[in-house]
């Protein structure tokens, strides 16, 4: 598929078929996918689990929140942060420890975010669908426990990958003035703030208003009057929960090893 074509066809798709993914080509992609990313030292400080097993599936829906998609997809890719394995092999050749701080966790999470597009932009060109789950980050001490993630290893994003069973209309982006600057950051104006926002606002509280009376009526009961006002409600991404579950990282990182 056409490169420009393939990245303005992205969707997130959440409905599945009922139709298994051929072991031999999800190793095939990500086996690709690996050599067609940049990774730091070429260390490929990342690992991938692979779940497709029906229980171990709704182990997993569980522990990301209940979406019915990790369920409904045939195959859910968790991609780790893992400075484990590379420190293993320095030890075993004597080498000095190292890679077990925050820097490194930063290259090695930032490896595997990287390897998880790489692969997205593979499965889609074959025709997968697939769809990346944030709640990873709310639930990575449940999800390494669960996948028996060794010490140094951490899950970093998570997407379900299968063949969709949607087609959702485009989501909006932010215009490129908005986010593309020239030599330096330009700060934006309020009037900046209200022209770049402005389409995205009306379409995006379109779209959460379209869901239903009850989503309505939940809206109205926490007083959403915006888009703005809706996303940083209880409703959606509620900032004492991140904060929170921020602190909860913090302890995680430093019980794995990634923080003294």
């Amino acid at each position: 598929m056409d490169l420009s074509h393939l990245l303005l066809a992205h969707r997130s798709i959440r409905t599945y078929l009922d139709h298994p993914i051929d072991a031999a080509l999800i190793d095939r992609v990500l086996g690709e996918s690996l050599a067609g990313s940049s990774s730091s030292g070429n260390l490929n400080m990342v690992s991938v689990v692979k779940t497709r097993d029906l229980e171990r599936k709704a182990h997993l829906a569980t522990l990301h929140f209940d979406q019915p998609m990790v369920l409904q997809a045939p195959l859910v890719l968790t991609f780790c942060a893992d400075t484990f394995r590379t420190r293993q092999w320095l030890a075993q050749r004597e080498a000095r420890p190292g890679f077990a701080d925050f820097i490194s966790w930063h290259v090695a999470a930032f490896d595997a975010v990287i390897l998880a597009q790489t692969a997205a932009l593979a499965f889609q060109s074959l025709g997968l669908g697939i769809c990346y789950m944030g709640t990873t980050l709310h639930s990575m001490g449940a999800i390494a426990e669960f996948l028996e993630l060794p010490e140094n290893c951490l899950p970093v994003t998570s997407m379900v990958v299968g063949w969709p069973a949607e087609a959702p209309a485009k989501r909006d982006r932010l215009p490129a003035d908005a986010w593309i600057h020239e030599e330096r950051y330009q700060r934006p104006s309020p009037a900046d703030i209200d022209a770049r926002f402005g389409e995205r606002e009306r379409r995006g509280w379109a779209r959460y208003r379209a869901m239903g009376e009850e989503m309505i009526q939940r809206m109205e009961e926490h007083g959403i009057s915006s888009l703005a006002q809706f996303y940083t409600s209880k409703i959606k991404y509620d900032p004492d929960r991140f904060a929170e579950d921020s602190a909860a990282l913090v302890a995680l990182l430093r019980t794995r090893g990634f923080l003294s």
